[in-house]
């Protein structure tokens, strides 16, 4: 499918049926899979052989999906997991241990802050937090010789900062470390990070590539580029023997390409078991199919609201790349041409009070823990998703009491307007 346009990869890739076989990605609902010989099985758990053996690692509907995810991303693997969360916390696990240091962007989601800054922490793992407008000499200032990974978000969860991909690529891979993006508002439709430098991809699939509420789960993307084995000093995980598999050197067996999946999939998978559903997978597969489609509509609308909030006297700010006086405006053009996303982050007038009247009075949009779906939802940050944050740290993460986070869906967007129009004036 490398010849193909991602709207078609966004249909197609991933799962090619030969004749006969279902059209459709199969929905192999199964924990365990059938052998003639122990033999037979027993190169599967030494990594001699490909197939199945135990949904906990790996199931063939799942591969199926994270194939054509890889495909959307330009990676050369990818594995599902069971949430977002889980991708975030793998994808820097699998290359971190007890006495690891991260650098990260402090304009990231909530619950990533809070999995990166405490429970990492607990286990041993140190990181420290730089802002997204950092300037090279900031970042560089950051790294430690014990930093193994650095990590952002494309646009940020809700302060919808862009990050400066190519910048933050450059720095870690002159401290040797990779690069992890997580991906998941501008979705591979509007921004495909790997191509910017970027060496690992996180996705919640639960958000646009689901796209309609159905199913949580989370996606790791392994760009394929980075050389494990020319920092082996840094990452043994990969460059020396797991006695768990017969002494298999990940990065020597299976290459830059494959190392990092393989030991995620083979070690954490294996280990933490956070697999996501066969169910959930097929039901992520039907939403990728048309996620091209949907993405221009979701950004269509984004923008329209965003443009309509930016002149209403009741609001004091309006966040959102697309509009020409957004701070990030020209670093959008450059990273999200086609669009970003379709969530407008906007402070309304009287703080958390009016912020909760406003969303009361709403009659399309609903008050939601979720983003990204088809159907249109808000929330208050401050005293929802990220509401076990102090004030210095939701400070640090551009979020107000009266911040406001809308998620545009795919309904009309006069309609949208409309039922804004009503609840501002009820406030």
């Amino acid at each position: 499918m490398d010849n193909f346009s991602i709207n078609t990869k966004c249909v197609q890739a991933g799962y090619r049926p030969g004749n006969g076989e279902p059209r459709q990605v199969p929905i192999i609902q199964s924990t365990t899979f059938k052998y003639n010989t122990s033999e037979d099985m027993g190169k599967l758990f030494d990594l001699e052989a490909e197939g199945y053996f135990y949904t906990r690692l790996q199931n063939p509907t799942n591969d199926y999906v994270a194939a054509k995810i890889a495909q959307l991303e330009g990676g050369t693997a990818a594995m599902l997991t069971s949430s977002g969360q889980a991708a975030n916390f793998m994808a820097l696990f699998n290359i971190c241990e007890c006495g690891s240091h991260i650098v990260a962007s402090s304009s990231i989601y909530g619950g990533t802050f809070n999995l990166i800054a405490n429970t990492m922490a607990k286990m041993g793992i140190e990181t420290t937090f730089v802002s997204p407008d950092s300037t090279e000499e900031e970042l560089n200032a950051a790294f430690k010789d014990n930093t193994r990974a650095m990590f952002g978000e494309t646009i940020a969860n809700p302060a919808l900062t862009v990050l400066d991909i190519e910048l933050f690529a450059k720095v870690a891979h002159e401290h040797g470390v990779p690069l992890v993006i997580d991906n998941t508002f501008p979705t591979p439709v509007n921004c495909r990070p790997i191509e910017w430098g970027a060496d690992i991809v996180t996705h919640s699939t639960t958000k646009y590539m689901d796209g309609h509420g159905a199913g949580v789960g989370g996606c790791i993307v392994d760009s394929g580029k980075f050389d494990w084995m020319a920092h082996a000093d840094k990452y043994p995980g990969l460059t020396t023997p797991d006695e768990t598999y017969h002494g298999i050197v990940y990065a020597e067996k299976f290459g830059m390409e494959g190392a990092y999946i393989t030991k995620a999939t083979s070690q954490l998978m294996r280990d933490f078991g956070c697999i996501q559903s066969p169910q959930n997978a097929y039901l992520l597969n039907l939403g990728l199919e048309s996620l091209h489609v949907r993405m221009p509509r979701h950004c269509e609308n984004g923008q329209a609201v965003a443009e309509y909030l930016s002149g209403h006297d009741k609001v004091n700010f309006v966040i959102y790349p697309g509009l020409e006086n957004d701070k990030y405006h020209e670093r959008a053009k450059k990273y999200l041409p086609n669009g970003g996303c379709g969530v407008v982050s906007f402070e309304i007038k009287g703080g958390r009070e009016t912020a909760e009247k406003f969303m009361k009075n709403l009659k399309l949009w609903a008050i939601e823990t979720h983003v990204a779906d088809a159907r249109s939802c808000c929330l208050n940050p401050a005293t929802a998703t990220h509401r076990q944050m102090n004030d210095e740290q939701l400070k640090e993460c551009g979020i107000s009491a009266g911040l406001i986070r809308m998620s545009c869906g795919i309904e009309d967007k006069e309609d949208l307007i409309k039922d804004i129009e009503q609840a501002l004036a009820n406030v």
